[in-house]
């Protein structure tokens, strides 16, 4: 694998099982990564490559059995559940496939919802918010409820909230994989330009070729491991 600095992200041995039934199944199996602050990331892998697990991982949602996970100098995998939840209302936002809107709030109210957690002023809360809706193109939606909005604006809406609290880290599980290929074109424009802007690190996981080479590098998790080899993306 490519060496980089690794002076943002450090993955070491990372391991994870699950059982199934009888069954225990090994995710992932001495994974390594190094990702550098501002970096864009595609990670690819076939289903059940353990793709999302290790966004989980990253994110502090769960913990591995084995190896290291250091985010900005944080060691993650030692950190208890209180500590790792923290870490990911500060420093985390999470793009899902199928958006996670919250149905019974608006779309202001959705976008406010990282900033009200992480208990920022209100006249702070109002400027960002009006900020981000203005720049992803949803100004008039902002007292729209998501079941009115097209799949598109929900995702803008979704990256709009993972912004909002204007994170380290920004993870992105299949954001493109629940719209049509126009939409899910433009949503991915979207997603890198706002990113590369503010400087966030991104690491999208996608089935996707066209959308791992929108990215500065890409991955892919087989076998539990990591690889980064340009030829075996072909599969």
């Amino acid at each position: 694998m490519t060496q980089h600095n690794g002076d943002f992200i450090q993955i070491s041995d990372l391991h994870k099982r699950y059982r199934e039934g009888t069954t225990e199944l090994a995710v992932l199996a001495g994974a390594e990564l190094s990702i550098d602050r501002g970096e864009c990331l595609a990670l690819l892998g076939r289903s059940g490559s353990g793709k999302s697990t290790l966004l989980n991982l990253l994110a502090g949602i769960d913990r591995p059995d084995k190896g290291e996970i250091r985010v900005a100098g944080r060691e993650l995998h030692r950190m208890p559940e209180l500590d790792r939840t923290l870490f990911r209302r500060r420093s985390v936002g999470f793009v899902y496939q199928f958006f996670n809107l919250i149905p019974t709030l608006t779309v202001i109210e959705n976008v406010r919802l990282p900033l009200e957690l992480n208990r920022r002023s209100e006249g702070s809360i109002r400027s960002r918010v009006e900020h981000l809706l203005d720049a992803l193109g949803l100004a008039r939606r902002g007292n729209t409820y998501p079941d009115r909005l097209s799949g598109g604006e929900q995702q803008r809406v979704a990256i709009a909230r993972a912004l909002a609290h204007e994170p380290d880290l920004l993870l992105a599980d299949e954001p493109t994989g629940n719209l049509d290929a126009a939409t899910g074109r433009q949503v991915l424009d979207l997603l890198l330009e706002v990113s590369r802007d503010a400087g966030h690190t991104l690491i999208l996981v996608t089935h996707s070729l066209e959308v791992a080479r929108a990215a500065d590098r890409h991955l892919l998790l087989e076998e539990g491991r990591l690889i980064e080899d340009g030829e075996r993306l072909a599969w």
